[in-house]
């Protein structure tokens, strides 16, 4: 028997902990396992609270908003859907926010981050390495004459 199974048994132990630390020790795994399939199915994952048609905070639709203007497409997770989701994903990428956006299965940062990213440039940039062209080098700036 275990170290901490002699100690629950011997009642020194408080069974409601006992029976936490068992619940995330076992399901710490696969969680993760579950996260690292996901986040390197798609060249852009999105963990948000809500979906892009109807973000449930600002934050993640921020994140939505510069995901549409530089057109890219990307699979994104309801965390408010499955609190182990919720939880599993800042555990994951050890980041305590939502939402979450990782490019090629790296972690790229949160609202904050991306948003700092799109207003410099970086994301274009970052989205190229992951052999997306960014909607935004459509465009001509509005001084060019032609």
């Amino acid at each position: 028997m275990s170290f901490l199974g002699r100690i629950a048994r011997q009642g020194n132990f408080p069974v409601k902990y006992f029976a936490n630390y068992v619940k995330s020790y076992c399901t710490a795994a696969p969680v993760s396992q579950e996260i690292d399939k996901m986040v390197k199915k798609s060249k852009v994952v999105v963990f948000m609270k809500g979906n892009p048609e109807a973000p449930r905070c600002g934050f993640s639709n921020a994140v939505v908003q510069v995901m549409r203007m530089h057109g890219v497409l990307y699979d994104s997770y309801d965390v408010l859907s499955d609190e182990s989701l919720r939880q599993g994903i800042k555990d994951f990428s050890n980041w305590p926010t939502i939402p979450q956006v990782f490019i090629n299965g790296e972690f790229v940062g949160g609202c904050d981050i991306m948003l700092q990213m799109h207003q410099n440039g970086e994301l274009i940039e970052e989205l190229k390495k992951a052999g997306i062209k960014s909607a935004l080098l459509d465009k001509q700036p509005e001084n060019e004459t032609k």
